[in-house]
């Protein structure tokens, strides 16, 4: 479901950008990708790279299937690989691809300790385009959150068109260095709707969401409206000498799929409800 069908808040928010855009080459884009999804609901991967495969496992201290969990998504890696398919993504650096999407450390799994007895599973798979322009920024705590917002808005401008925009931009403010971009990256699973609960932070989502479009980088980078759906800001607390910041980008194909385990193994969709 992941690679097939975009959550929802996701594909509203193309449609809704579709609607309001003004910039004639714009929408041309923005209509290929809206026919792409259309044809991508028939079971076809709506992008030929079906990205590496990671999970967000909550999973609750009574549950009693914790043993198999990890063995139970790798094998669910292999099977979609060659059912869906999935495009083999996973490369050995010493070697080559293992033709399945898994390997060492890959599914890549993110673990949270819950209470309860049931077990909450998000399937992200990350393109690389996108990922190879997320960063990590080492600031200094006197550029407060204005150097903050520059540093995204820099990165963007970098960039470019290179990450199949319209995106969707995580960040990640404090902790360090791998706890920033971790935070950032976990933004991405948040529904376009949602907002931080604490104003200041969901003032400097809107502010960077203002700012991003207002580059007109546009859809794909070739100018336009929309380029962004959505920023989604966390933090962590930091050490007085350093200012972390992660920025993870997703493309317009924000894939990801959740669902809920019990105790007893019945299965709840909550990104794709359809399907049950």
């Amino acid at each position: 479901m992941a690679v097939t069908r975009l959550p929802k808040d996701v594909e509203d928010a193309l449609r809704a950008a579709y609607e309001r855009e003004t910039n004639e080459t714009a929408k041309t884009q923005l209509a290929a990708i809206l026919k792409n999804l259309d044809i991508a609901r028939q079971g076809i991967p709506m992008c030929q790279d079906t990205g590496i495969m990671i999970f967000y496992v909550k999973v609750g201290e009574d549950f009693p299937h914790v043993g198999v969990i990890r063995d139970a998504v790798t094998a669910a890696v292999r099977k979609a690989t060659a059912e869906v398919p999935l495009r083999p993504n996973a490369v050995d650096p010493f070697g080559g691809n293992s033709g399945d999407n898994t390997g060492r450390m890959i599914p890549w799994i993110n673990w949270e300790l819950v209470s309860g007895g049931s077990l909450e599973i998000a399937a992200f798979p990350k393109g690389g385009g996108c990922e190879n322009v997320s960063i990590i920024g080492m600031l200094k705590p006197g550029v407060g959150l204005t150097g903050v917002k520059k540093l995204v808005v820099d990165n963007a401008m970098s960039y470019m068109g290179k990450a199949c925009a319209p995106n969707i931009i995580g960040v990640g403010i404090g902790g360090g260095a791998d706890i920033a971009i971790k935070i950032a990256k976990q933004q991405l699973l948040r529904p376009l709707t949602d907002h931080h609960p604490e104003p200041q932070v969901a003032q400097i989502e809107e502010e960077l969401f203002e700012a991003l479009n207002a580059t007109g980088i546009g859809p794909m980078g070739l100018g336009g409206d929309t380029t962004v759906l959505g920023v989604k800001v966390d933090y962590a607390m930091r050490h007085p000498a350093s200012l972390p910041v992660g920025v993870a980008v997703q493309c317009w194909a924000a894939r990801y799929s959740t669902a809920t385990i019990t105790h007893d193994l019945e299965v709840k969709y909550i990104t794709h409800p359809e399907v049950e």
